[in-house]
């Protein structure tokens, strides 16, 4: 897949976590859209900003935020159908995870970046878009919750791609399949192994 159609994916499964963070908050078909949009383009306008990418790649090509605004309308009349809201959240934002880091990568590939600034703008466009959602609707970051991998699963998913095209000499395109896959399995692994890194943990100080 081609950088712009991982946008374009990402941008989708984003908005729809958007959106459904708007029925939570039950707000109003304006507020469904908004939230839809700024979870869909959050991640990528931070990355482009980053890159100093003219334009934005939403600003080149609105059709992200058409995107945002027909995944926003679905979920507003589709919401009350869903037995959990919050699980198809969490599920969607793990795939939205996968594919946006993946298209962090790729785009950060295309401009020639060093291979530590790869790794970040995979990060970035993969977690920036739903903090942004969480924080507004006033709820825990995904990114934050204790105990589960989310930035450590971006992180690995595009160092697997980078290892994948620079050592192993693959194709892009299954450099990408790699970045989707490790992603989405280390996180996926987590929400239902409760995989997970050691925490910090206070301790009284020595006398």
């Amino acid at each position: 897949m081609t950088a712009l159609a991982l946008d374009y994916a990402s941008a989708l499964i984003f908005a729809l976590t958007g959106a459904l963070a708007a029925s939570r908050a039950q707000l109003d078909i304006v507020g469904f859209v908004f939230f839809a949009a700024l979870t869909a383009v959050g991640g990528g306008t931070v990355r482009d900003l980053l890159l100093d990418r003219d334009p934005v790649f939403w600003i080149a090509d609105p059709t992200p935020l058409g995107i945002a605004a027909l995944a926003a309308v679905l979920v507003f009349f589709t919401a009350h159908l869903l037995e959990s809201r919050l699980k198809w959240l969490i599920w969607l934002d793990a795939m939205a995870l996968a594919i946006a880091v993946a298209a962090g990568v790729a785009v950060a590939r295309n401009l020639g970046a060093s291979a530590p600034v790869v790794l970040v703008m995979g990060v970035a466009t993969g977690t920036f878009g739903g903090l942004a959602r969480d924080v507004i609707a006033n709820e825990v970051p995904l990114v934050l919750k204790q105990g589960e991998l989310y930035v450590t699963a971006a992180f690995g998913g595009a160092g697997a791609a980078l290892l994948g095209v620079r050592l192993l000499n693959a194709d892009p395109i299954w450099g990408t399949a790699i970045c989707v896959t490790v992603t989405f399995g280390l996180r996926t692994g987590s929400l239902l192994f409760g995989w997970s890194l050691p925490v910090y943990k206070a301790r009284p100080p020595r006398e």
